[in-house]
């Protein structure tokens, strides 16, 4: 696994690597993950989410916020620095369980991180995503072309957590943003301990789910 931090970057320039990237994994180039964080911007997922925005596109373009129609799964949702967005192209085909197994997996490396960070947070059944009680702390919105994956997760690790307030947040009214940063406080990890702790989170579950698919090829 190839691990690549895009530093601060806009979401239509990561969305073309991403795309391009795509098209090498598919044809048997060395997966790739790519961490970064995005300039301000709001996306809707493939299940619409427009109506979940509660300002106009001029207000938007006023304060330099990208409005983007993506082609992720899910509803709508936010991104800005200080959250971190791990976008994994991976060849899906050939893992046990496929796309279900890999959004599990990416809900894992979350889990798993905050745990590290001595927060405790868990699966809410028919909500996707990570969540402490009914704050969402990680939105996790895929795609798949060519049976390779991304898009990926939004890990919200800063304190700033405005851009929510202008959006209901995936669709759910009664869900609240948090962050390692408001449940922590005083003792919140950097940016770049949590980018350095997911992408190990990353290279062992996803390990363990590489040897699970030699094991079943046999």
């Amino acid at each position: 696994m190839n691990i690549i931090d895009l530093g601060l970057i806009r979401y239509a320039e990561a969305d073309a690597l991403q795309r391009a990237r795509l098209e090498e994994v598919a044809a048997g180039a060395e997966e790739t993950l790519y961490l970064l964080e995005h300039h301000p911007v709001i996306t809707l997922g493939r299940n619409g989410g427009g109506e979940n925005l509660h300002v106009g596109r001029d207000w938007l373009a006023t304060q330099g916020i990208d409005l983007v129609q993506s082609s992720r799964g899910g509803n709508i949702t936010c991104h800005f620095p200080g959250q971190l967005v791990a976008y994994p192209v991976f060849r899906v085909a050939k893992r046990p369980g496929g796309l279900r197994r890999m959004f599990h997996d990416l809900e894992e490396v979350v889990i798993s991180t905050l745990g590290h960070f001595g927060l405790s947070a868990a699966r809410w059944e028919g909500r996707p995503g990570v969540w402490i009680e009914n704050r969402k702390i990680c939105s996790i919105g895929m795609a798949m072309r060519r049976w390779t994956s991304y898009h990926g997760f939004a890990l919200n690790v800063g304190r700033d957590l405005s851009l929510f307030e202008i959006i209901t947040l995936c669709g759910l009214p009664d869900a609240q943003a948090t962050s390692l940063h408001r449940e922590l406080g005083g003792d919140s990890p950097s940016m770049q301990e949590v980018k350095d702790v997911c992408a190990r989170q990353f290279r062992a579950i996803f390990a363990d789910s590489a040897v699970a698919a030699g094991q079943a090829a046999l």
